[in-house]
């Protein structure tokens, strides 16, 4: 992996919000916007989006913290975008700032951190886990 490339990559998503993407279909509550989780899994397509390109193969990442501010919402059928910029590169956790907006509005930020991890190994380790419990 090559740190110094990644510090300051940037990457982009994009989604057209479903029914099925909306705080009411998945029971959070009962209203017809978007849910915080699909504003999260958009912001997290934009994170991954800035660092494919750079990963060593057998290498992917693995979200391990966020925190997520969102300003307003949208309804089914809008488009929403995020951007995410590389921030900063702690031992193998990047930290990622990210933007999602509608049209010229802005619809949440985001601050989030991927962990670097070998793909096979990442994965065995859940298999153990899930073998001892």
């Amino acid at each position: 992996m090559d740190y110094e490339a990644v510090l300051g990559c940037v990457g982009m998503a994009s989604i057209s919000v479903r029914p099925g993407d909306t705080s009411v279909a998945m029971g959070i509550n009962d209203l017809s916007v978007v849910s915080s989780m699909a504003i999260l899994n958009v912001i997290e397509s934009a994170c991954s989006s800035a660092v494919i390109d750079l990963l060593e193969i057998g290498e992917t990442t693995q979200t391990a913290k966020f925190t997520l501010e969102i300003m307003t919402t949208v309804t089914a059928g809008e488009e929403l975008r995020a951007n995410a910029r590389c921030i900063e590169i702690d031992d193998n956790v990047f930290t990622f700032e990210a933007e999602v907006t509608h049209l010229n509005r802005t619809i949440a930020t985001a601050e989030v951190q991927r962990r670097l991890v070998d793909r096979v190994s990442y994965m065995a380790r859940i298999a153990a886990e899930r073998i001892n419990s």
